[in-house]
């Protein structure tokens, strides 16, 4: 009676160990789609600002209507839904972009930064810009716990059972880590 019990007991603690392991890889999972959700807020908000932005600007920058145009499409193709966690992380890189572009091209036209719409809507894009980026380092470190979760042993056997796949951090692209040249943008 004596290895019956032992044996029972290991299989119980075994059984509790796995329900603790797999509860915790759950738990890490839902917190990388809640930081997720949070971003996608935050860039929504964003998405809200562009088609202001864009419509102001056009009223004093004929040359960058291209920009315009190309930033109002990634705006389109982001709001459709029809985007996984990491397209919209790769276009949301290249909206980045775009917005510093016109950002940029604004310092052309003296009359439409000294416009008040303008002024209020650069501000507002600050804020938000800002509440991305926090938004951003939550979803890094909440996808590294998850990752590392998956990954370290003994969870990345109940997380490679179970379908536990790692996901992507959100990475800077390679053009936005260079240097900027400042001599460019007062030319």
């Amino acid at each position: 009676m004596g290895t019956t019990t032992i044996f029972i007991a290991v299989a119980v603690f075994l059984g509790l160990l796995i329900i603790g392991m797999y509860n915790s890889l759950i738990r890490k999972r839902n917190e990388v789609d809640n930081a997720f959700g949070g971003m996608d807020v935050q860039l929504k908000k964003r998405y809200d600002l562009i088609p202001n932005l864009v419509a102001t600007v056009q009223q004093y920058a004929s040359h960058e209507k291209e920009l315009l145009t190309k930033v109002t499409e990634m705006r389109a193709k982001a709001t459709s839904g029809n985007l996984n966690p990491d397209e919209k992380v790769a276009l949301d890189n290249q909206i980045s972009a775009g917005m510093r572009s016109i950002m940029v091209s604004v310092e052309n036209y003296p009359d439409l930064k000294a416009n008040e719409n303008f002024l209020n809507l650069q501000r507002t894009l600050n804020e938000v810009e800002s509440q991305i980026s926090a938004s951003r380092r939550t979803y890094n470190a909440v996808v590294t716990d998850y990752n590392n979760a998956t990954q370290v042993f003994p969870t990345s056997i109940i997380a490679g059972m179970m379908g536990f796949k790692r996901k992507e951090v959100f990475v800077i692209p390679e053009t936005e880590r260079q240097n900027v040249n400042v001599k460019n943008l007062f030319n």
